[in-house]
């Protein structure tokens, strides 16, 4: 009886220790994502096509606001340096989920431009290939309703 009790409270450490360890895990990945979006932002902003090359995988599945496809091509040849008329994009809010090496980014951001203020929620997919962070699939959603 002894030893059995012995090995529960061994499994159940075990237990919280790997856990405790995954959670470390998923947290250091959350944290690289929420890092890489901030860097897609400003990329963005500043018209960086190298930077944004670099944090889109060359396969991406980039789905625009419009519901138009575009490869990573032809989105990275419409990406210019903001100016105060042009568009600029400002992060409302951002969560990081995390499956293993599979990690989704969901946001809401406001988006300034020529033609107003819109808002738009995103979700973003993001894997790790080869010891890096690299986004596989990106959709915009223009949010038409109130109390988003």
């Amino acid at each position: 009886m002894k030893r059995v009790v012995c090995l529960m409270l061994f499994l159940v450490c075990l237990i919280s220790t790997l856990a405790s360890a995954q959670d470390e895990a998923d947290a250091a990945v959350r944290s690289k994502v929420l890092a890489l979006e901030k860097a897609w932002n400003q990329a963005y902003k500043l018209g960086d096509t190298k930077a944004l090359a670099a944090i889109l995988d060359p396969n991406i599945v980039l789905i625009e606001d419009d519901g138009s496809l575009k490869t990573r091509a032809e989105f990275l040849a419409t990406v210019k340096a903001a100016t105060s008329n042009e568009e600029q994009v400002m992060p409302e809010t951002l969560t990081v989920h995390v499956f293993g090496k599979t990690a989704i980014a969901v946001g809401v951001i406001g988006v300034k431009g020529k033609s107003g203020v819109r808002r738009e929620r995103f979700i973003d997919t993001w894997i790790e290939k080869n010891g890096t962070w690299v986004c596989v699939a990106t959709d915009a959603t223009p949010i038409t309703h109130a109390g988003s």
